[in-house]
């Protein structure tokens, strides 16, 4: 069932950067910043591979991304504005966010003040949540906006880098595609096991709920 959820999600995500160029990875990266799990770290190599082709300028690429990243943060941060944590914590069920993130977000906002918003962003899983702390500590919200794009540009931009060299090296060198087309089926099984662990997780998270 994981494998027919990944090769969904991998449609998807090919399907709406293809026919949607530059707004596609905005809206991708969009939803990926309001919690919902669509990482990242699929969508923006994916576009750095396009770049790769020459359909996508890497710079546009990365700016497309952290647009998206500000466009999705907006629903995080008017939950945490308007309903505190009570509110996260009784909604984010739905999209697998269980208290270990969000009490990580909270220390680290707390720890970093409104800087915590630019240097979230630049870190795996602390990305995805700072909003919520950031909403309920009522941060301005030009300075949100500023350190979210700021903040997102880098990663947005690494990852793209990441797919653009990976992508020519996979269209100039026939080595690298044999040894991928005869690793199939250990790919494969990376990904199954890698995207149960991540659900894994997530639930369990969820059920530390007292």
């Amino acid at each position: 069932m994981i494998e027919h959820i990944l090769g969904i999600l991998a449609t998807f995500t090919i399907w709406v950067i293809s026919s949607g160029g530059y707004l596609g990875i905005a809206l991708l990266m969009a939803i990926e910043s309001a919690c919902i799990p669509l990482p990242s770290e699929i969508i923006m190599p994916f576009a750095g591979y396009l770049v790769s082709t020459g359909h996508f300028n890497l710079y546009l690429a990365a700016t497309a991304g952290a647009i998206g990243c500000n466009i999705g943060s907006i629903p995080a941060y008017e939950l945490g504005k308007r309903g505190g944590r009570p509110a996260i914590e009784r909604w984010g069920r739905y999209v697998l966010i269980g208290p270990g993130e969000l009490d990580a977000a909270d220390r680290f906002f707390a720890r970093f003040g409104n800087s915590a918003v630019l240097i979230g962003r630049l870190l795996p899983v602390i990305r995805s949540f700072i909003a919520f702390p950031a909403g309920v500590a009522r941060m301005k919200l030009l300075p949100f906006h500023v350190y979210t794009f700021v903040g997102s540009w880098p990663w947005c931009f690494g990852l793209a880098w990441l797919g653009m060299v990976l992508g020519e090296k996979w269209n100039s060198d026939p080595r690298l595609k044999a040894a991928f087309h005869s690793a199939d089926a250990l790919i494969g099984v990376v990904l199954v096991a890698g995207a149960g662990f991540y659900i894994w997780h997530r639930v369990r998270g969820m059920k530390r709920k007292p």
